[in-house]
């Protein structure tokens, strides 16, 4: 696979030929792992990568129905497209999930637990997603406690690039998606928008009475400039804009049931980078120095009444150096200083406000000792100006034998910190400390037939502890519980969480390819003394399966089909209220009128299944879709 010489801001610290990782042009080429591009083979983590073909292939609207046949990945969602949207990686809270878009951190911290919604993040001009599962904090910091996800838009290009698509279907829905990308000079540019709305199901299961449709639309817009300076400096800017309104329903007086309702949420998310990078030492020493911002605001209105609204923001300023020392020995070092703010305001009421900064710095040393063998490692230390230190270790290795196996395996360590909620709200507590993991995987890969079929099998197991949770009070209000009559929050969680996860690809013939992944996650809450020791994580099936079958015909149709499973889990962590598993059976075809314009289409829930992946809400039953794709 070939990867643009503009893809990421981490490639401005792209490795040297005689470097540590280094690859063939056919191995796939990943940047999240490691901070800096790595082959495929050589990485010791559990990695997944969604290429652009795979993308175009499946037609998927959002990141989530994508994220859904991951492995260790699972996916709950309050209602159809628009509503909000947890990714659960290996059992791990959606909160503890890092999200990127180009490199850069999604998470709000203005909201609850300082996660990020991935309801809103439609696929658009994304063209590549790379999912690394397990601790990940010492390459990426806090919240990277189950994995991180990176959705990397589409970047500049050497010629002149056009691409665009439309289609319409189901409920009213219409989307409508294009990008340009090329290089005049030393400029090499690529921007890009879309435009999606549907009137959507009722968020409330319509199966429970849910009657009224709650409709969504979007916008989203993307960019990326990079200016080359000289041979050995360029300078960069990208920025990634979305703007979405959605149906809601919730909880109205007089009866406060859950019923539907006339209220409106909007977000807004604005991501911005620029950078300057420089190559001393014959590109030896790769060097990047870079600004960040996030901005996410949300509203949500009723009927003219805001009943609540938030701003959060993050500012990181970061440096990061990749040193080929030898061959076969690359060092990795970075310093960053990251600042988040936050305000909201429910109901009219008084604002809540705060900020927080953490400094880190982080070293990593990739190493090839003999041919085949990959050993990573390195240290991270970060420093919260609320509640003080935290110092996570990381050490991979993967090891290529010369009869096409691959042998895995990681340890890995993880933390979040308290968000800014948990800690300056009125329910806040600012003696809590940091949320904390250790876990470790061990995987096998084994090619055969000529490299026309990939098996995998990996076990993965991570303990969590210290992990934040609500506190109820009531009186008489004593220890934790004073000026808190309505509760707050404390370290007081632990969680286990161990699975296995399998994976089959088979390429007999260069027309038909596919796939099969399997998941056994078991996550359970082991906190002593705690009235749910024992019982499951809510919303964490024990098994998922994915089947994804595809087929070019000799006259250039394609036609392709995805099987899912999940099975039941719990609403509650009480286990007291389940679940039920589900079979979802999605079909797509495309047909190229031209070398440049291509007619598409599928079928969602092919046999209708009426399902909940949370408790009340509504997903959406069969629905079919036709577009165009134009590419130039």
């Amino acid at each position: 696979m070939r990867i643009s010489p503009y893809i990421l801001p981490l490639l401005a610290s792209a490795i040297p030929a005689t470097s540590a990782g280094a690859a063939s042009a056919a191995e796939p080429i990943l940047v999240t792992a490691n901070r800096v591009p790595q082959a495929l083979g050589s990485i010791g983590q559990s990695v997944t990568l969604i290429d652009q073909a795979e993308i175009e292939r499946r037609q998927s609207i959002s990141v989530a129905e994508v994220l859904r046949t991951v492995p260790g990945v699972s996916i709950a969602r309050n209602g159809g497209m628009g509503g909000v949207a947890s990714v659960f990686i290996r059992g791990a809270e959606s909160e503890q999930t890092v999200a990127l878009i180009d490199g850069v951190k999604l998470n709000d911290p203005a909201s609850p637990g300082g996660g990020f919604n991935f309801g809103n993040l439609l696929i658009g001009n994304i063209e590549r997603i790379e999912v690394v599962r397990g601790p990940q904090s010492m390459l990426w910091g806090s919240q990277a406690i189950g994995g991180v996800v990176n959705m990397i838009s589409r970047q500049p290009t050497d010629k002149l690039t056009i691409n665009a698509r439309g289609e319409g279907g189901y409920r009213g829905t219409v989307q409508l998606v294009g990008n340009v990308s090329g290089k005049a000079g030393p400029l090499a540019a690529s921007a890009g928008a879309g435009w999606f709305r549907t009137d959507g199901i009722s968020a409330f299961n319509e199966a429970r009475g849910g009657s009224e449709r709650d409709g969504t639309e979007n916008f989203r817009a993307n960019g990326s400039l990079t200016l080359a300076l000289s041979n050995a400096l360029s300078v960069e800017a990208r920025g990634w804009y979305s703007d979405s309104k959605a149906d809601q329903d919730g909880f109205a007086p007089p009866s406060f049931a859950f019923d539907d309702t006339a209220e409106t949420s909007r977000t807004r998310e604005t991501v911005a980078y620029t950078g300057l990078n420089a190559a001393l030492f014959d590109g030896r020493f790769r060097n990047r120095l870079g600004f960040a911002y996030t901005d996410t605001n949300r509203s949500n209105d009723d009927e003219g009444f805001e009943t609540f609204a938030s701003t959060g923001q993050n500012e990181r300023f970061e440096y990061q150096g990749v040193l080929a020392v030898a061959e076969g020995w690359q060092a990795t070092v970075g310093l960053e200083r990251e600042t988040s703010h936050y305000s909201a305001t429910s109901f009219g009421g008084p604002e809540a406000s705060g900020r927080a900064r953490i400094d880190s710095i982080y070293g990593q040393l990739v190493a090839t000792p003999v041919e085949g063998l990959t050993l990573t490692g390195g240290v991270r230390h970060d420093d919260h100006d609320r509640f003080g230190g935290a110092t996570t270790f990381g050490a991979s290795g993967a090891w290529n034998l010369k009869s096409s196996t691959t042998v895995r395996g990681s340890y890995s360590e993880g933390f979040k910190a308290p968000s800014l909620f948990q800690l300056l709200s009125d329910f806040g507590n600012q003696s809590l400390q940091p949320e904390t993991s250790q876990g470790f995987d061990l995987g096998i890969s084994q090619l055969a037939l000529g490299g026309a079929l990939e098996a995998t099998a990996t076990y993965f197991q991570r303990t969590s502890t210290n992990l934040i949770g609500f506190v109820s009070c009531s009186p008489p209000l004593t220890g934790i519980c004073v000026d808190r009559p309505f509760g707050t929050y404390d370290n007081v969680g632990r969680v286990r969480a161990n699975g296995v996860e399998l994976s089959l690809t088979l390429r007999p013939i260069p027309t038909l390819q596919f796939q099969a992944n399997y998941t056994y996650t078991k996550a359970e809450n082991r906190t002593e003394g705690d009235s749910n020791f024992d019982n499951a994580l809510a919303r964490r099936p024990n098994h998922s399966i994915s089947t994804l079958i595809d087929y070019r015909w000799r006259f250039g149709l394609e036609t392709g089909a995805t099987l899912t499973h999940v099975s039941d889990s719990y609403e509650n962590a009480s286990n007291s209220r389940k679940l039920q598993g589900y079979v979802l059976v999605d079909l797509r075809a495309s047909y190229p009128l031209t070398n440049r314009i291509a007619l598409t289409g599928r079928i969602e829930n092919l046999f209708d299944e009426e399902y909940e992946t949370a408790f009340r809400y509504g997903q959406p039953g069969r629905a079919g879709y036709a577009g165009v794709r134009l590419s130039y």
